[in-house]
């Protein structure tokens, strides 16, 4: 399991449209509480800055097989849509424009089973259909009216002589421009839930699993509240919980798909990937609480695997994965992850073989294979350079997305003397991470050097652009 950091550009936007009107109205407090409410609630429904997004081939693997038939009901192209994990506690899930949805860590980590997965990724897929991130502009047309009217009259109350019932009239203002896109956002939200439980129904999912979920929102609205009666549900960005299952309860059971059955090996699925990221992201010693040495299912070595792996004990994590591989000595994901221990433990050489046969066993599965680029070029052995060229160059065909592939790919060209695409590969990574500056002058470099005409050349061209512009639209707002 890898990760990289996914800033997207789209929050830089939003701070930059922000800014100015931040800086007009900073004398004037209610008003620039409610310019922050707005500006935070729209970065929720971004990928925010510091959260990294989280890269696993069996992860990945499982959110498409798991949403596959809900992309489909929902009359959309399976290959067109993603599921994505984001490196974050918090129990939530997203979509930022485009056919993306984002899981967080947290959300698979409270989750029971791949049912209450496919019900919020359901839900997420309403969102997608209705196209709301694309419809969040009409909230805000209609907040920014009665902000600016509030904020006309009360300067005028004011000019008057009449200061605290200027401040009165923007801070009611402020309060009635809040309420009216918190309910905005709870419609929403209830859209959203509708199309879930249609696309559930018509994919042939059970619902079992939604509403088991919602019944954990719920208690985690009673945990955090200290006083959960007095909630004032107007005053949410989504409907209650409560609300939400009383709603929904009898669309889902009275549906024939009510009592489907999940497929065991799904399930099975799940639990593993499950376990793999609670070793991953959780604090170790948590981890072996959860998952003890008494426990020797396939689930809990797998967990211990990652948490000692993580926990800097390379024989014990060696161990737990020699286990796993014993029960099955051909699963891709078992000698990658065997593999990942003996690279990241200073062996390069001694994961070959089991990152070179789980890249045969996946189909040659991009995020393996860039994962045995790198241990080919760690061995420092330039015998192996050609292979890990033709191995990153397959990758970064099938997935142009992963910062890290280019990172490796350009390691290699370097190292064979091939300085045009090495610039290219930097200047592909550091375009990934939304870094233009860094981005500008390997481009530039590559554009200088590589053939006129070429594909490279070409490409190295459009970042050049893409990065002067970002540069340039960066000093403007400033």
């Amino acid at each position: 399991m890898t990760q990289f950091l996914g800033i997207s550009s789209r929050v830089h936007a939003l701070l930059r449209m922000a800014a100015p009107m931040l800086r007009t109205i900073s004398s004037i407090k209610p008003l620039r509480l409610l310019a922050f409410f707005i500006l935070s609630f729209a970065l929720a429904t971004q990928p925010a800055m510091a959260q990294s997004i989280l890269r696993d081939a069996e992860t990945e693997a499982l959110f498409a097989d798991m949403a596959k038939p809900m992309i489909v009901a929902a009359g959309l192209e399976p290959g067109n849509v993603q599921v994505l994990l984001i490196g974050d506690p918090e129990i939530n899930a997203f979509v930022a424009g485009g056919q993306i949805v984002y899981v967080h860590s947290g959300l698979i980590l409270a989750a029971d089973n791949v049912n209450q997965l496919q019900g919020v990724v359901a839900h997420e897929l309403g969102h997608i259909t209705g196209g709301h991130v694309i419809r969040f502009g009409e909230g805000m047309k209609a907040v920014t009216g009665i902000t600016l009217l509030s904020l006309l009259l009360g300067v005028a109350a004011m000019a008057a002589g009449g200061g605290d019932a200027g401040m009165g009239i923007i801070a009611a203002g402020q309060q009635a421009a809040m309420g009216k896109f918190l309910a905005f956002s709870r419609t929403q939200e209830s859209s959203a839930d509708a199309a879930g439980v249609s696309f559930l129904n018509k994919a042939g999912v059970s619902g079992k699993g939604m509403l088991d979920f919602f019944g954990k929102l719920r208690h985690e609205e009673y945990r955090l509240s200290s006083s959960y009666a007095d909630t004032d549900p107007f005053a949410q960005t989504h409907p209650m919980s409560a609300e939400r299952q009383a709603t929904l309860e009898q669309a889902l059971k009275s549906a024939p798909s009510w009592t489907a059955r999940t497929d065991p090996a799904l399930e099975a699925r799940f639990q593993r990937v499950k376990a793999k990221l609670a070793g991953f992201v959780q604090d170790p010693d948590v981890t072996l609480r959860q998952y003890p040495e008494r426990d020797q299912s396939l689930t809990a070595h797998y967990a211990r695997a990652y948490a000692w792996h993580r926990a800097a004990y390379p024989e014990k994590a060696s161990a737990e994965a020699a286990k796993l591989i014993a029960a099955a000595p051909h699963d891709p994901y078992f000698l990658e992850l065997e593999g990942q221990i003996l690279l990241e433990s200073g062996k390069p050489k001694d994961a070959l073989p089991a990152l070179r046969e789980a890249v045969i066993r996946s189909n040659n599965q991009p995020l393996i294979a860039v994962l045995f680029g790198h241990a080919l070029i760690a061995t420092e052995d330039g015998a192996n350079f050609d292979e890990a060229r033709k191995i990153l160059r397959l990758a970064v065909q099938r997935d142009n997305q992963n910062p890290d592939a280019w990172y490796q790919l350009g390691i290699i060209y370097d190292r064979e003397g091939d300085h045009a695409r090495a610039a290219l590969a930097t200047a592909e990574r550091y375009n990934l991470e939304n870094q233009p500056q860094l981005a500008l002058d390997p481009a530039q470099n590559a554009f200088a050097m590589l053939p006129q005409g070429t594909s490279d050349w070409l490409r190295a061209q459009d970042i050049v652009m893409v990065s002067k512009t970002a540069l340039a639209e960066r000093k403007k707002h400033k």
